[in-house]
């Protein structure tokens, strides 16, 4: 039972973060309202994106714990980026300091890249899962700064 409860709190843990962040910042997020660089989504792309990538991530650590047991760096940078990216939405949305998520989404991106370099080592498939949350970090790096110019 143990087990089965482990595997559920891996699988479900980022999506489970993403949406108390989601419900937090849910009346102060004014994308509409923005001028957005060229590409940018329509905002109904969001949600859609991130519950992907949750879930992805999810995966991707539970085959990695399956492997591993014992508590290592490579799930302290899965649970520090996981937190980097709940404060992201925190800055850029709730707080506005559009400046700083600039810095805090760089450093999101780099821990990303870190810990595909860690999965790699132990368990490829779930580095293979975490490269489009990279990718859509990149391309939210992209936003972030294209919207702190334009406003």
């Amino acid at each position: 039972m143990k087990k089965i409860i482990k595997s559920i709190f891996y699988l479900f843990f980022p999506s489970l973060i993403g949406g108390i962040v989601a419900f937090l910042i849910k009346n102060h997020i004014d994308y509409s309202k923005l001028i957005k660089p060229i590409l940018a989504p329509p905002k109904t792309i969001f949600p859609i994106a991130w519950t992907l990538i949750y879930f992805f991530m999810g995966v991707s650590y539970y085959l990695y714990k399956r492997k591993e047991n014992e508590f290592s760096k490579t799930d302290a940078l899965y649970y520090t980026q996981l937190c980097v990216n709940a404060l992201w939405s925190i800055l850029f949305f709730l707080w506005k300091a559009r400046f700083i998520a600039i810095l805090w989404i760089i450093l999101l991106d780099s821990l990303i890249i870190i810990l595909i370099y860690f999965f790699l080592k132990k368990q490829k498939i779930s580095a293979y899962l975490n490269i489009p949350y990279l990718l859509w970090c990149l391309f939210a790096t992209y936003l972030t700064i294209g919207i702190y110019l334009l406003n």
